[in-house]
C-alpha cells in the first residue's frame, strides 16, 4: 500500500519528500511501476477515435537550444555510387522533448544513486537487460529500465489551461514566471469532464509553445541567452505536491520547459529537482 503523503520522505537520509525504496532499493522506474497490463488494457478500451498524437517535437525544434547545449545535426552519406544513404545524428538529448532527471541539486540520484554510480554502469539510465524469465509487459524489480519494458505506455490526460484561461478571458503570461494553482488545474479538469486514475500520465496544455512561436528570431535569441529564462508552468507548492502524490500519476508533462513556472518560486518545493 502507498503510504500517505505525511509520511514522505521515505529514506530519512535523502532529499525532502523522497520515495526511495517504495518499490525496492534497487528500482529504477519509480511511479512508472504503476503503469501495469491491467492500466494498460484499461487505457485502450476507451479509445473511440483513433487518433494517433505525437507529443514529441522535433530534434530540431530549436535552432539554438538553451543552456549552451548542442543543436542536432544531421550528416547523410551516400555509399559509394549506390542509391544507398546512412544517416549520421548528432543530438543532446535535453535540447528538445525530455523525461528530465532528479535530484540534481543533492548530489545523488533517485534510490540514492551516485554520479559514479551514472558514470560507471547502465544504472537509472535508458539501456538495460531483459530477463529471460520476465514475462512481456511485466516491469523487472532489476535493472531492466523504462525502455526495454515498452516506454510509457498507459492512459493520458490532456489539461488544456491554455484554452481554459482563454475562455473565461483570463490573463496569464507563458513566457513570464506564471504559476498555475493546484485550484485552477481542477477546475481546468472539472471543465472537461476529466476524472484521474491511478497510472495515469498527466500532460498539461500551458501555451508556452504557442507564445514561443510568436517571438522573432532576436527575441528567440535574447530568451535562450538568460541563464534562467522565464516560462509559466504548476506551482511550487505543498498542495501540487500532495495533489501528485495522491493521484498516483505515474508520469507528468506539458508544453512548458521545466514542468513548474520557472525560476522556481520555492526552493522548499522543488518539483524540477
Amino acid at each position: 500500500m502507498k503510504p500517505f503523503f505525511s509520511a514522505l520522505p521515505l529514506r530519512k537520509d535523502g532529499p525532502p519528500g523522497n520515495a526511495w525504496g517504495l518499490f525496492g532499493d534497487d528500482d529504477e522506474l519509480g511511479m512508472l511501476n504503476l503503469l501495469k497490463k491491467e492500466t494498460t488494457r484499461a487505457a485502450a478500451e476507451e479509445i473511440v477515435e483513433g487518433i494517433r498524437v505525437s507529443t514529441d517535437l522535433a530534434l530540431d525544434r530549436f535552432s539554438t537550444p538553451a543552456f549552451g547545449r548542442q543543436a542536432f545535426q544531421q550528416k547523410i552519406y551516400q555509399k559509394a555510387l549506390r542509391t544507398v544513404n546512412d544517416d549520421i545524428l548528432t543530438f543532446n538529448t535535453q535540447a528538445s522533448t525530455q523525461w528530465d532527471g532528479c535530484n540534481q541539486e543533492h548530489k545523488c540520484y533517485f534510490n540514492g544513486r551516485t554520479q559514479e554510480d551514472l558514470k560507471s554502469s547502465t544504472t537509472n539510465g535508458i539501456h538495460g537487460e531483459q530477463p529471460a524469465w520476465l514475462e512481456i509487459g511485466e516491469y523487472s524489480p532489476g535493472n531492466t529500465v523504462w525502455v526495454e519494458k515498452g516506454g510509457i505506455v498507459g492512459r493520458g490526460v490532456l489539461l488544456d489551461f491554455r484554452s481554459w484561461a482563454e475562455s473565461l478571458g483570463l490573463k496569464s503570461d507563458a513566457l513570464a514566471t506564471t504559476s498555475i494553482p493546484l485550484e485552477q488545474l481542477l477546475k481546468v479538469a472539472e471543465s472537461q469532464n476529466v476524472e484521474f486514475r491511478t497510472g495515469d500520465t498527466l500532460l498539461i496544455r500551458s501555451g508556452y509553445l504557442k507564445a514561443f512561436d510568436t517571438l522573432s528570431d532576436d527575441e528567440v535569441q535574447a530568451l535562450i541567452k538568460q541563464s534562467h529564462p522565464s516560462a509559466i508552468g504548476v506551482e511550487s507548492s505543498n498542495p501540487i505536491l500532495r495533489w501528485l502524490w495522491d493521484t498516483g500519476f505515474a508520469a507528468v508533462a506539458g508544453d512548458m520547459p521545466s514542468f513548474e513556472a520557472w525560476p522556481c518560486q520555492s526552493e522548499e518545493y522543488f518539483l524540477h529537482e
